[in-house]
């Protein structure tokens, strides 16, 4: 699978994004040098295909199927596929608070440790569903990799670095028992990602 060994920090810069968007708690003090030559109109159509792109961690091919079925659905083609990208199981569990980012959330989801309504679920895009519990193996739960482990020195569980997110109002979170129910397909005021899924639409319809 390819692999963009461009710096996090670095292509955030590029892209204009904040890292905490990536649930990054970091800022990079260089500036970003913008160019006085004004932007064309492709030139930010792609610009807002590649921040959805690197924000939720899909290449280029998965993200076309994405919008060609978001473009099938019923209702507005880019709330769809804003939609359809928040469904992914590796971001539900980025959106649930039981990974620091969703590139973790995806190794978590990679190493079998999840459950979608009681079966094991090993495949990061996953599209989940109005009413599916997700949760995290019972024999996983007291991993130090979530709950932290006061004999690690210096290791912070992912419950204590994640405490302060906010879940969105789509998700119900059970961070006792690191499980969490999808309670509806969430609207895009609910979705807090600073895209134009417009410009991608149009991109797309050219």
């Amino acid at each position: 699978m390819a692999v963009n060994r461009v710096p996090v920090l670095k292509r955030c810069r590029s892209l204009g994004l904040e890292p905490a968007v990536l649930g990054i708690d970091k800022k990079s003090n260089r500036q970003l040098k913008r160019s006085s030559r004004k932007v064309s109109e492709y030139g930010l159509q792609l610009r807002e295909k590649q921040k959805a792109k690197f924000i939720y961690g899909v290449l280029e091919k998965p993200f076309r199927n994405y919008y060609k079925k978001a473009d099938q659905m019923k209702g507005m083609t880019g709330e769809n596929l804003m939609a359809m990208l928040e469904m992914r199981l590796d971001n539900v569990i980025f959106r649930l608070g039981y990974a620091r980012t969703r590139r973790e959330a995806r190794q978590i989801v990679d190493h079998r440790h999840v459950l979608v309504n009681g079966k094991l679920v090993n495949i990061p895009s996953y599209q989940v569903k109005a009413g599916d519990k997700v949760e995290i193996k019972e024999g996983k739960r007291s991993s130090a990799r979530y709950k932290g482990n006061g004999e690690d020195r210096g290791h912070e569980g992912i419950l204590a670095a994640t405490a302060g997110r906010m879940v969105p109002e789509w998700l119900e979170a059970d961070r006792d028992n690191l499980s969490g129910v999808v309670k509806e397909v969430p609207r895009r005021e609910a979705i807090d990602v600073p895209v134009n899924e417009m410009l991608i639409v149009e991109l797309y319809s050219k």
